[in-house]
């Protein structure tokens, strides 16, 4: 079996009559074979010479024919060009070609033309089965083994949509993440093309379409709030550069976690500008504890319930508003159509509750329910991104951090929750809701510890000086005009007990506030979430002011 191959440019008026020329000798020697490469003239020279200097040949023209030395194991026997195809037909099989210098440029047009059209079939054909390219960063955390099944569900990005899965963590993770990749294909989803673990840095975000950013482990104790601020910047601004250099123009990014959220959305758009556009921070885990509190005493289920806003921090000091929220197929004296709905504040009648138990029922959850954190985590994840893609329900509010540029009179350049709706693949703040301004004095008690987070990591300011008002001010000169004395055990717990006097004094405070407001929830600033380092310990809020 003798198999040449031939290659050349696709608009070569000699690789036309050279392909004559092997087309006819394949059709009438029986053991004759040809394969035919042909290339576009933007690339034909680059290819020349990588297939030149692989095999060690000298050729600088189109077209290129060689000898495939099948029957001895060998890499190939180079002929040269036409004229020496040409020969070496002449001489064994007595052959030569009469093609006319007008006929070979027709063919060679022709052939240009056909190359183009494949080139255009072969794309579009890739595009269809193309999968979409999702990264999850700290992908050995509880929260990524609840979010993977539903991602491959087809819920989230479309039933139509395939995709690759890449697990990026750091190299000590390295075993659990086998094990989490073959636990994943073990789960034989339809739209999965592909599992893959990532540690090597410069690797990672590769053509990314969609990146989610979990909470990481820090790899170093810290005692203080500043330096566990500081810690967030340098893995910022490493992704922020890998998504820069790495992921795909389109490329979405969302952040999630139990710390720090605003912060790190905004210095990942710090470092990330072309792609700042298209970072937000997931807000629907806030939302979805405060449903459930508020099904339970309606005796409803949390998904009857909509419109639920949190503004402010994520993770932080942030304002639950119920002023929107509303209840469907509530089991009552009036009933309607599946849309019928009735405000939810409407129905629960003991303000005391509105005020006090809902606070402190957050409050529970939050420091008691951690053992669920991953599962909610991962459900806030999917759903804002089943949104960002297939769009939010119509007519219905969702909370999302975004950058502010002003809206509702929130300070500009900092990442805040606030009410936006899905459309068209992209968000929008809903500016035109009736009724949801927020008073100066929760605004700047929600804006100022965002703004302070932000300097410290950046270096700006050196201690980090949380909102205080005139009570707390009153409160903290009252307090230095007395003498104190106190033992090292005292002073461990002295922060802890500035934490709950400011948790304290601030529901009071909303509660008296003279801009009257049906609810305001403020989660404990800091001191939600310990801070872990590397070794699995703790190091409790309470060490830090």
């Amino acid at each position: 079996m003798a198999k040449f191959v031939l290659a050349g440019r696709a608009d070569c008026p000699y690789y036309a009559k050279a392909e004559l020329l092997a087309d006819y000798l394949q059709k009438n020697l029986p053991n004759f074979q040809i394969h035919k490469i042909a290339q576009h003239p933007h690339v034909w020279e680059e290819w020349l010479k990588d297939l030149c200097e692989k095999k060690k040949w000298s050729h600088k023209n189109s077209p290129i024919i060689w000898r495939e030395l099948l029957d001895r194991g060998g890499e190939g026997l180079l002929l040269g060009g036409y004229n020496e195809f040409l020969e070496y037909a002449q001489l064994y099989y007595g052959v030569t070609s009469s093609m006319t210098t007008e006929l070979m440029k027709i063919i060679a047009q022709e052939n240009l033309e056909a190359h183009i059209k494949k080139e255009l079939e072969e794309e579009a054909r890739k595009d269809l089965v193309k999968p979409l390219q999702v990264w999850i960063t700290s992908a050995s955390v509880p929260a990524c083994y609840s979010l993977i099944p539903i991602l491959v569900s087809g819920e989230v990005f479309g039933m139509q949509t395939a995709m690759s899965i890449h697990l990026f963590d750091s190299e000590p993770a390295v075993e659990d993440l086998h094990l989490l990749m073959t636990e994943t294909r073990d789960l034989v989803a339809p739209l999965l093309r592909e599992v893959s673990v990532c540690t090597r840095v410069e690797d990672a975000f590769l053509q990314a379409h969609v990146v989610i950013i979990l909470d990481e482990s820090t790899h170093q104790e810290v005692h203080t709030l500043e330096s566990c601020i500081q810690s967030r910047l340098p893995l910022c601004r490493l992704y922020g550069g890998l998504i820069e250099k790495n992921a795909h123009d389109s490329v979405r990014v969302i952040v999630g976690g139990k710390t720090f959220v605003n912060l790190k959305t905004v210095l990942l758009m710090r470092y990330a500008p072309n792609a700042a556009h298209n970072i937000i921070a997931a807000a629907l885990g806030v939302e979805g504890r405060a449903r459930a509190v508020l099904a339970r005493k309606l005796k409803t289920t949390p998904s009857s319930i909509k419109n639920v806003i949190v503004w402010g921090n994520i993770t932080g000091n942030n304002y639950i508003d119920l002023r929107k929220a509303r209840v469907y197929r509530y089991e009552s004296a009036i009933w309607g159509p599946p849309n019928y709905s009735r405000p939810v504040l409407s129905l629960i009648f003991d303000s005391e509750w509105v005020n006090r138990q809902f606070v402190a029922t957050l409050k529970k959850l939050t420091e008691t329910g951690r053992q669920f954190g991953s599962i909610l985590a991962a459900h806030s994840i999917a759903t804002t991104l089943k949104y960002w893609y297939q769009g939010s329900p119509p007519g219905e509010i969702v909370s999302l951090g975004v950058l502010s540029e002003g809206q509702f009179g929130i300070p500009e350049g900092i990442v805040f929750s606030m009410p936006v709706k899905f459309e068209n693949g992209t968000w929008v703040v809903l500016t035109d809701l009736k009724d949801i301004e927020i008073s100066k004095r929760k605004m700047t008690r929600m804006a100022t510890d965002l703004i302070q987070e932000k300097l410290v990591a950046l270096g700006e300011v050196i201690s980090f000086q949380p909102y205080q008002s005139e009570t707390d001010l009153a409160e903290r000169d009252e307090k230095t005009n007395l003498p104190t004395t106190y033992t090292s055990q005292e002073n461990q717990s002295i922060s802890d007990e500035y934490k709950d006097r400011k948790y304290s004094d601030l529901t009071q405070d909303e509660e008296n506030d003279p801009d009257v407001t049906p609810v305001t929830i403020s989660e404990k600033p800091y001191s939600q979430t310990p801070i872990n380092d590397s070794a699995g310990k703790t190091t409790e809020q309470q060490k830090i002011i």
